[in-house]
């Protein structure tokens, strides 16, 4: 009688990791949940929630750097998680201007973009990449855009406060 061999394991592949996909629904969810009827333009909550100031794009920021730190602890590289937050960043920056921002929220859709960049690293076989380095990285850079947004939500506040009520034009 022959040993019982273990079960060989499964190279992981994003369709057979139950997180990864949940990445993916949620991106999904994000940037391309709804489709303008009579049209094939897709949006999602992202551009939605960017209709409220700076509430709206903090969220969107915080579930697009939960996504990340996912991707990160299940396989993306250090580089890979570089490009990552590059998108989230441009899409916020731009996201916070006013009328500008929210149309390019329409359009620019960072969480399709990163899965598709993820999709992209695991069809190469390169989903070894641990990402841990970067943890840190991420996060304080993470904490420093929300550190500037809410400083730029205080000086508003602060100045509407000063000049709000004065007709000073």
């Amino acid at each position: 009688m022959q040993p019982k061999m273990p079960p060989r394991p499964v190279d992981p592949t994003f369709e057979n990791d139950e997180r990864l996909r949940w990445v993916q629904s949620i991106a999904h969810l994000m940037d391309s949940q709804f489709t303008l009827p009579g049209t094939r333009f897709r949006f999602g909550l992202d551009p939605i929630l960017s209709l409220l100031p700076v509430v709206g794009n903090l969220t969107s920021m915080a579930v697009s750097g939960a996504l990340v730190l996912t991707m990160m602890r299940h396989g993306a590289s250090g580089s890979l998680v570089i490009r990552m937050v590059l998108n989230i960043l441009l899409d916020t920056i731009i996201g916070a201007i006013p009328v500008l921002g929210n149309i390019f929220d329409f359009a620019y859709k960072a969480n399709d973009r990163n899965v598709r960049l993820l999709r992209r690293h695991y069809a190469e076989g390169k989903y070894q990449g641990s990402g841990k380095g970067l943890l840190a990285v991420v996060l304080v850079g993470m904490i420093i855009i929300f550190g500037l947004l809410a400083w730029g939500l205080w000086e508003a506040v602060e100045w509407l406060w000063t000049y709000g009520g004065q007709n000073w034009w």
